[in-house]
C-alpha cells in the first residue's frame, strides 16, 4: 500500500473549523461543579448526579460541535471554496463586492448565503460574491477580512 503524495493534496489558503472540540471540557467541569455543590451541602457526593451531568452535557455539546464543524466550517483552496456543505469553484467567482461600510445595508447583504443554511451563521460576517451565470451569493467567515484577502489572491476580477 502506498501513501498519498502530499503534492496531490490542494493547498489550503484559508480554513476555519466551525467549532472547537475544547468546548467538551464543559461536561467534566459541570460534573465537578455538581460534586462540589454536593460536598458543600454536607450530604457527601452521590456520584449519580455528577455522572448524569457529565453524560448529558458532554453528549449534547458533542452533537452541537459536530454539527457546527460540518455546517459552519470554511475552506478555500486555489480551485474551490467550501462553505459548510456547499462547494463552489473559484473560477465561478466573477467579482468580490467591497466590504459593507456604515449603517446602510449593501444590496449584496441580502444575497443567499453559501452552505445549506438560511443565512450567514451567527458570529460570522458575509462577503458579497458575484458568480458566473448572473448568480450572486454571500461567502462568510469569522475572520472575514482574512478570507476576503485570500479570495482576492485567487479570483481574477475584470477591470471595471
Amino acid at each position: 500500500m502506498t501513501s498519498a503524495d502530499p503534492q496531490d493534496e490542494p493547498q489550503v489558503l484559508f480554513y476555519e473549523p466551525g467549532a472547537s472540540w475544547w468546548w467538551l471540557l464543559v461536561g467534566p467541569l459541570s460534573a465537578l461543579a455538581m460534586a462540589s455543590i454536593q460536598l458543600t451541602g454536607g450530604a457527601g457526593v452521590q456520584f449519580g448526579v455528577p455522572a448524569v451531568f457529565l453524560v448529558l452535557v458532554s453528549g449534547f455539546l458533542a452533537i452541537q460541535i459536530k454539527a457546527a464543524r460540518i455546517h459552519t466550517s470554511v475552506e478555500l483552496t486555489p480551485h474551490t471554496l467550501r462553505q459548510g456543505t456547499e462547494t463552489i469553484d473559484t473560477a465561478d467567482i466573477v467579482r468580490i463586492f467591497p466590504e459593507a461600510k456604515g449603517a446602510e445595508a449593501e444590496k449584496w447583504q441580502s444575497y443567499r448565503a453559501l452552505g445549506e443554511l438560511t443565512g450567514v451563521p451567527r458570529g460570522r460576517t458575509g462577503i458579497g460574491l458575484k458568480l458566473s451565470g448572473d448568480r450572486s451569493a454571500q461567502a462568510w467567515a469569522r475572520r472575514h477580512r482574512t478570507l476576503r484577502a485570500a479570495l482576492h489572491s485567487v479570483v481574477e476580477e475584470p477591470a471595471l
